[in-house]
């Protein structure tokens, strides 16, 4: 199929690309590179573009007879959706809006949507599941929440038809080389582990060591950005297939905690990691954990590379590689 990649110059969206390519699919990226990154698509059909420009949006389905829609395009930094709350309502949800308007004015009616595992709010058991309450407690969870139920209707109404991934912690780096997590500016717990290795930072900031859990550090689900990447894959073909509406997680069934991560690259890197203990975000949860069954069960999905110490190798590998 001839698809839209929305944010594909993005961290997993760049990942995703290959895997599209491989399966035979023709992926178009839309990106307007507020914070991807252009050598992540080298190679690949670009429209410049924010989803914000309605005509802009208009214009690219006019030009292409895309098929279907990966939407990765997203503002995702749970403090910031706090502190302006307003930037990603717009960004998040209204250009969702924008982007959904465009698909059905050209015929599209095939999507697969860039959630969260932050939809979910505060669990009320881990592993989670997707039959477990909706009750996001950020803006950020919010607009994934909003727009999940803007899906549900959206097919109800005029037949469009998606499938929800619920993120838990991506991470890792493409086993093959060139591709690797970095952000600016970076939020995320193991490129900043590396970056306090390499002296990129002068330490690590650990943000909580009074949660509820054996050693005080908050408790993740990590799993693999390829890994992650090949359910989009294996979700598209269900939907070419006739499957309907639907949201899968994505993880593993097993988290560690942020002490543990840190040991764990210390091993892996063989070199210490200096951090300072930081107050808790607003807005974390002590421990989230997935059920990775139904995706397992109804797509398919097969992890492979989303075991700590290869994802912890091959974000090493990378980021080592940015240093030559």
């Amino acid at each position: 199929m001839k698809v839209l990649v929305t944010g594909g110059a993005g961290y997993i969206g760049c990942h995703t690309l290959r895997l599209l390519r491989r399966a035979g699919h023709q992926p178009v990226v839309l990106d307007n590179f507020s914070t991807g990154r252009r050598e992540t698509v080298r190679g690949e059909e670009v429209i410049e573009a924010d989803l914000g420009n309605r005509q802009a949006l208009g214009e690219a389905f006019g030009r292409h007879p895309f098929q279907a829609v990966l939407h990765f395009a997203s503002l995702i930094q749970v403090g910031e959706s706090h502190s302006d709350p307003q930037k990603y309502y717009r960004h998040n949800l209204v250009n969702g809006l924008n982007l959904l308007e465009a698909m059905l004015a050209a015929g599209v009616k095939k999507l697969i949507f860039s959630s969260s595992a932050a939809v979910y709010g505060v669990p009320r058991q881990n592993p989670v599941t997707e039959s477990h309450p909706l009750q996001p407690v950020n803006p950020y969870g919010q607009t994934k929440y909003f727009l999940e139920k803007i899906l549900q209707e959206y097919d109800r109404a005029y037949g469009l038809r998606s499938i929800s991934l619920r993120y838990f912690n991506a991470a890792g780096a493409d086993p093959e080389g060139g591709l690797g997590e970095r952000h600016e500016p970076e939020t995320h717990l193991i490129p900043n582990i590396l970056n306090a290795v390499l002296g990129r930072r002068d330490r690590l900031e650990l943000f909580g060591t009074d949660f509820e859990t054996p050693d005080g550090t908050a408790i993740r689900d990590y799993i693999h950005v390829t890994d992650l990447a090949e359910a989009h894959v294996l979700a598209l073909e269900r939907l070419a297939a006739g499957g309907g509406t639907d949201a899968f997680n994505l993880g593993t069934n097993q988290a560690y905690s942020v002490m543990e991560i840190i040991k764990k690259a210390e091993q892996v890197t063989g070199r210490k990691v200096a951090y300072s203990a930081c107050p808790r975000r607003q807005g974390d949860v002590p421990v989230l954990v997935a059920s990775k069954d139904k995706a397992v069960a109804q797509l398919g999905w097969r992890l492979r590379y989303s075991d700590l110490e290869t994802i912890l190798r091959t974000a090493w590998a990378w980021h080592q590689s940015l240093e030559k």
